[in-house]
């Protein structure tokens, strides 16, 4: 969604795991999904009080199904708006996984220290931040804001992962130069031309990946693409591959909120048209997310 509004969207069945595509290309040993969601029962784990959308299917052993099915051996769980800054389902779920996951929280600012310490403990190794409620404050409180949440997290070698509106990725783009922490940038920067986004903001975010501490993720292919297809999508990944290959990583956005039907296998083997040559894929699903999220 690039803009929030009111409306509940109602999820869908989940996809069984064994209807989904196989790969396409021999997946690399330890390949990992750099970006999925867990969702429990609302009677253990509360939604935040107006959700954009209704509890979707997603628990943990649904998505273990899945792993086989694709080749994949490890994943990173991220929080969803779903549970605000509640992350007991995620911390549960990192505790039953063991070392085959690592989290990315949200946290309020005030959070102590002793519970990133525990979160740390547990697997987390990055914040979220979601720039989409912040997107309408001015932009010196949301530099101010994502300055004040480095520095919490920095004692603990964490990154930063922002879940924004290409808008405000693109107003920030001279910020995050000068920022002193590695930070991922969720969906391709999610710079979608009928939010007015142009070919020089994107070319603008491919030289902050070249040259600052800056990561893009390949997820959501089908945020950016909307009904057009994903053909619309390919000039952009090649790009984000061709600029820095060493700093992109893939991920499914499962369980694919509202639309859990939709084909995981599927964008998994985009990867096959996108970063054609093995040693590019095994960057995107092996190295890159081993480094920053310290897989051993």
């Amino acid at each position: 969604m690039s803009t929030l509004t009111d409306e509940i969207l109602t999820s869908l069945p989940l996809r069984p795991a064994e209807t989904n595509q196989r790969p396409v290309f021999d997946v690399p040993a330890g390949a990992c999904d750099g970006h999925m969601h867990v969702f429990g029962p609302e009677e253990t784990y509360p939604r935040v009080p107006r959700p954009h959308y209704t509890l979707p299917d997603g628990t943990l052993a649904q998505y273990r199904r899945l792993m086989p099915v694709l080749g994949l051996e490890r994943f990173v769980i991220v929080q969803p708006s779903f549970y605000g800054t509640d992350n007991a389902c995620l911390l549960d779920a990192l505790a039953a996984a063991g070392d085959a996951a690592r989290g990315v929280v949200m946290v309020e600012p005030d959070i102590a220290d002793a519970e990133l310490d525990r979160f740390h403990r547990l697997g987390v190794r990055a914040v979220r931040l979601d720039l989409f409620k912040r997107a309408a404050l001015p932009l010196d409180q949301i530099q101010a804001y994502i300055t004040a949440m480095a520095g919490r997290v920095a004692r603990l070698g964490w990154h930063l992962q922002f879940y924004a509106p290409g808008r405000v990725v693109r107003d920030l783009l001279g910020f995050l130069r000068t920022l002193e922490a590695d930070f991922v940038i969720d969906h391709m920067g999610y710079m979608l031309e009928e939010d007015g986004l142009t070919q020089a903001d994107f070319a603008r975010l491919l030289d902050l990946m070249r040259h600052g501490r800056c990561w893009l993720k390949l997820s959501g292919p089908y945020r950016i693409a909307k009904a057009r297809g994903y053909a619309v999508v390919e000039p952009l990944a090649k790009a984000i591959l061709k600029a820095a290959p060493d700093r992109a990583l893939w991920g499914s956005d499962w369980p694919h909120i509202p639309d859990s039907g939709r084909d995981t296998g599927e964008l998994l083997n985009l990867l096959a048209v996108w970063a054609p040559d093995p040693a590019v894929r095994r960057l995107v699903l092996v190295e890159t997310p081993q480094r920053l999220f310290g897989f051993g």
